[in-house]
């Protein structure tokens, strides 16, 4: 089983992209287009998303996180957003000298909420999108998706741009679907954050409903290296709501690295 790669520029550190759960490489073609032409850029498809296969034996989040070291370059920058941040994170503590700089988009500790942790899903809502996941995995993706974009600027021209990608690179598979879940519910990354030591961008949204602002403060504190930017009426796709911020911060943020 091979993950499925695309890699364009030919600058001597890529920037390695990797998506949130359900979508693919696809969300960020626009971001791609607006970087610097001498910065190589490599997207990757999540295990059992878009392109790439599915391997139920590496379901697990370090398996997947193994998984996705195999095709990381010796050395890059590591662009994750959402359950593709928290997998950049995994990738920042296992393998530190092959990851120059991380940028964190909508990424979070921990997804789901617990007694010790607020900013994050209430567990019934997990619960439910466990549920409708099992008996409708394409309407829970939509409705997922419907909820990146609550409260973000032009919150229908995001969510068409998130349904473009899934058109273009196709649907992830159901059992990764149902992987991705689990992991988003159950992996709990605070206490690995201080063997984090590549220097970090942390962009949030202002009404993120999926990983609140108060998720990318708290990786800002445990960070050692990190520089927090919230953009204002953006939801949990800045990089698509607000293209020229994101794209700005992160060619600065390159540029400085």
């Amino acid at each position: 089983m091979r993950l499925h790669v695309e890699a364009s520029g030919t600058g001597a550190v890529p920037l390695v992209c990797l998506h949130g759960w359900g979508l693919n490489l696809r969300v960020f073609d626009g971001l791609r287009e607006q970087l610097p032409p001498g910065q190589a850029v490599i997207g990757i498809d999540l295990p059992g998303h878009g392109g790439s296969g599915w391997d139920a034996a590496r379901a697990s989040f370090e398996a997947q996180a193994e998984w996705l070291l195999e095709h990381l370059p010796e050395r890059c920058h590591l662009l994750g957003w959402s359950l593709g941040g928290q997998l950049a994170l995994q990738l920042a503590t296992r393998a530190p000298a092959r990851v120059a700089t991380l940028i964190l988009i909508a990424t979070t500790p921990r997804f789901a909420a617990g007694a010790d942790w607020v900013p994050g899903l209430a567990q019934p809502v997990m619960q439910r999108f466990a549920e409708h996941l099992a008996r409708d995995w394409q309407g829970t993706v939509r409705e997922f998706l419907q909820l990146q974009v609550r409260g973000s600027r032009d919150a229908q021209g995001v969510l068409a741009l998130l349904e473009q990608a899934l058109q273009a690179q196709g649907q992830a598979r159901p059992a990764a679907l149902r992987a991705g879940l689990e992991i988003l519910n159950a992996v709990d990354l605070r206490a690995r954050l201080p063997a984090v030591t590549a220097p970090a961008l942390l962009i949030t949204g202002q009404h993120d409903r999926i990983t609140p602002p108060a998720a990318g403060v708290y990786l800002a504190q445990a960070l050692r290296t990190a520089r927090l930017a919230e953009l204002k009426r953006a939801g949990h796709a800045p990089f698509l709501s607000h293209p020229a911020a994101v794209s700005q911060l992160v060619r600065d943020f390159l540029a400085a690295a």
